[in-house]
């Protein structure tokens, strides 16, 4: 099986290529805008004429795109991940090669659910933010393009890799900033949110079922599980071996914004808030995960405390 992997060098693409090059029956091209990627190309920029070419002169029989971005303004987000998608479709659907589409979605396309609940793939989107926004776009695009294409909205990633600027990545640089310089007390703020984790490395495995699968529409990937932030935290404390006292901060759910590991700001002088928490999706969030069982035969594998391991791991070495 030829396969085209768009966005290897990201934060989930990492994974998914190695997952892909672990199966001798995949032969695999990453396509990317970065030096090491096997043919570059911009998606935002590009035009579909010329991935149309390259497509028909490789031929894959999928295509998966892991490409976009998290941060950055809503013209930058859409470029990146309403604009892009639309270059691939559009390509898709010119070449002659009838590759099967594999897209990461996210759980931000779903925005804010009540507290207690699991999010089924039917739910009726309500992003709150532009990245949201710009994902969920792309999800209509790929749905609405009449492609052998599935969509993965993959809930919150953990796991080696984490950015640092994720909430569980700022959670390990406050823990480790604390221990090196024998902090007994790490003040932690925003730690109210509940978020469905699932490890990096499952979410590979659920690409590679989902190229060799039949299964079109949506497919949540997750674990199943809301952890709230404070009890991930001290998880990490145990893992850290952090003896020390977390303490939570006070104030309003935005301060998981900033304020992660670092002292409560000036009320005079505290940064604006845009949305109560970065990703838009309020309080809580929690995947149904049947479709993924049934469809793809998925379930994840590797716990929370796990990720967190290797997410510590990787902090402790950190200069």
């Amino acid at each position: 099986m030829r396969v085209l992997l768009i966005g290897a060098n990201g934060y989930i693409g990492r994974f998914v290529a190695d997952r892909l090059l672990a199966d001798p029956a995949v032969q695999l091209t990453a396509l990317g805008r970065g030096d090491d990627a096997d043919v570059r190309f911009d998606l935002a920029s590009g035009s579909p004429g010329a991935l149309t070419r390259f497509l028909d002169a490789v031929h894959p029989g999928v295509v998966v795109n892991c490409a976009g971005a998290t941060r950055g303004g809503a013209r930058e987000l859409t470029r990146h991940n309403t604009v892009a998608v639309a270059t691939v479709c559009e390509a898709l659907r010119r070449s002659g090669c009838g590759a099967r589409l594999v897209q990461i979605g996210c759980s931000a396309e779903y925005g804010p659910s009540q507290p207690g609940s699991s999010t089924a793939e039917d739910a009726v989107p309500r992003p709150g933010g532009p990245y949201g926004v710009s994902k969920l776009a792309a999800t209509e695009l790929v749905l609405g393009s009449g492609l052998d294409a599935v969509v993965l909205r993959v809930f919150s990633p953990a796991g080696p890799g984490t950015p640092a600027g994720s909430p569980l990545g700022r959670l390990a640089e406050a823990m480790r900033r604390a221990m090196q310089s024998g902090d007994g007390e790490l003040k932690l703020g925003g730690l109210g949110a509940q978020r469905d984790f699932v490890d990096v490395r499952d979410v590979a495995r659920a690409v590679h079922a989902a190229s060799l699968s039949a299964a079109q529409g949506v497919i949540n990937i997750g674990s199943g599980r809301a952890v709230r932030l404070r009890d991930a935290a001290a998880v990490l404390a145990r893992v850290a071996g952090y003896g020390g006292a977390l303490h939570e901060l006070d104030g309003p759910p935005g301060a998981l914004r900033t304020a992660v590991g670092h002292p409560r700001p000036d009320p005079d002088h505290a940064p604006p808030v845009v949305y109560p928490y970065p990703d838009g999706c309020g309080s809580w969030q929690q995947a149904d995960v049947r479709t993924a069982r049934d469809r793809l035969g998925w379930r994840p594998r590797i716990g929370l405390e796990e990720s967190l391991a290797d997410i510590w791991m990787e902090a402790a070495c950190r200069i």
